[in-house]
């Protein structure tokens, strides 16, 4: 490893930081899955959301990769490493998938058509039982895992080599993977979502979903980026690396996505609303009930206006102190989209509607499952150089970083 590109032992502390607070949330987690009094289906509920959340930002980190490969920009050579050590992640959500699968009644109603109580309904998910049958969703996420799990694989691969040699080819390479490679991860994200989230509510659907879910992911993982940036930047080597302009550029893309993220949320809602379709329109009208009206207005004004004017600010994408502060608001805020868009489905179907004092165990679960999936990240940021200084643009994406 080249010395002046090793990751710092500062990492090693960071990760047993983030294992700690991961600690701290499943401990809280399992306290109040028991106080909770339906240990079960909380935990089931609970992991599935904290699942969405984290699986996301790895699937997230695998379209940011194959996107820099594609775009040929400087801005993606400097956090190359920390894409590739997001979407290595995968290989563990594939493991952590497992759950999912064990606690399938439990999760989606379709699973169990016999103990739906409406006849119609009932009727519905039965002509859907080809798709929606525990079999075909479990081979249907492991073709998911293989096809993400090999281009992570190979552009990890290419990377290597590239590191080994210096051979420009191997960037040619990634490129060629990476283009079939996003069209294909675009299908799988929308096949997944459909499967893992969407059918919670059989009965609904939005042709958007799948679109609005890699939106969702891109902000995300976009916005850990930067927080990551944020820490290495303080520290040799990246502290030479990572310039204003960097951070500018990756408020760019952050704002860019959250007006995405905005116009097909706004997109799904019009069309569903001005189509007022018997099975699509009451998924909206269950969140424009009770606390999740507030929910929803609180996604308006702090996922999207806020997020927005904030990152109008030309300086505040310079500043990265500022401009990680806005990322911290949009991890919240996408945690409370999932929790939005997600636990309405799973207290409308035949479980025990979750109480209001349970929602903290969401909170919990989430903080957990990122202590696991942080402390990968970083032992995978840790493994190799944190840029790839063989690549024949990175005089020029250091260069690039210093300029306005």
């Amino acid at each position: 490893m080249n010395k002046n590109f090793a990751a710092p032992s500062e990492l090693g502390r960071l990760q047993s930081l983030v294992f700690g607070v991961g600690l701290f949330g499943l401990i809280g987690w399992v306290v109040g899955l028991v106080l909770s009094g339906h240990a079960r289906e909380m935990f089931f509920h609970t992991y599935l959301v904290a699942y969405v959340f984290w699986v996301g930002i790895a699937l997230g980190c695998l379209g940011w990769l194959m996107i820099q490969y594609l775009g040929g920009a400087t801005w993606g050579i400097v956090i190359r490493r920390i894409l590739e050590s997001g979407a290595h992640t995968l290989i563990l959500m594939a493991v952590l998938f497992v759950p999912i699968i064990v606690g399938i009644k439990d999760i989606y109603q379709w699973a169990e058509i016999d103990q739906i109580a409406n006849e119609e309904l009932r009727t519905l998910v039965a002509k859907k039982t080809a798709w929606l049958n525990p079999g075909f969703f479990t081979l249907r996420a492991v073709i998911y895992f293989a096809i993400l799990l090999l281009l992570t694989i190979v552009l990890r691969r290419l990377s290597h080599k590239l590191d080994a040699t210096g051979d420009p080819q191997n960037i040619g390479s990634a490129q060629n993977w990476s283009g079939p490679g996003f069209l294909i991860y675009g299908l799988v994200c929308t096949f997944a979502s459909i499967d893992w989230v969407m059918s919670l509510d059989p009965e609904w659907f939005s042709s958007l979903f799948g679109l609005l879910t890699i939106a969702g992911q891109g902000v995300a993982s976009m916005a850990l980026i930067i927080m990551v940036c944020v820490v290495l930047a303080k520290r040799e080597p990246m502290n030479h690396i990572l310039k204003p302009k960097h951070f500018h550029d990756f408020g760019k893309l952050l704002m860019a996505l959250v007006c995405v993220w905005a116009y097909f949320s706004f997109s799904q809602l019009l069309i569903i609303w001005s189509g007022n379709l018997p099975e699509e329109i009451p998924w909206y009208i269950e969140r424009f009930k009770g606390p999740w009206r507030y929910i929803g207005l609180a996604l308006i004004g702090l996922h999207f206006l806020l997020p927005f004017f904030l990152l109008l600010s030309r300086d505040l994408k310079k500043n990265s102190r500022r401009l990680v502060m806005v990322a911290w608001l949009i991890i919240v805020m996408r945690f409370v989209d999932l929790f939005w868009v997600i636990v309405p489905s799973m207290e409308n179907d035949h479980h025990q509607a979750v109480k209001l004092s349970s929602y903290p165990i969401y909170i919990l679960a989430t903080i957990g499952f990122g202590g696991i999936w942080l402390g990968w990240f970083f032992w995978q940021l840790r493994q190799r150089d944190l840029v790839p200084h063989r690549d024949p643009q990175f005089e020029e994406a250091i260069s690039g970083g210093s300029h306005h």
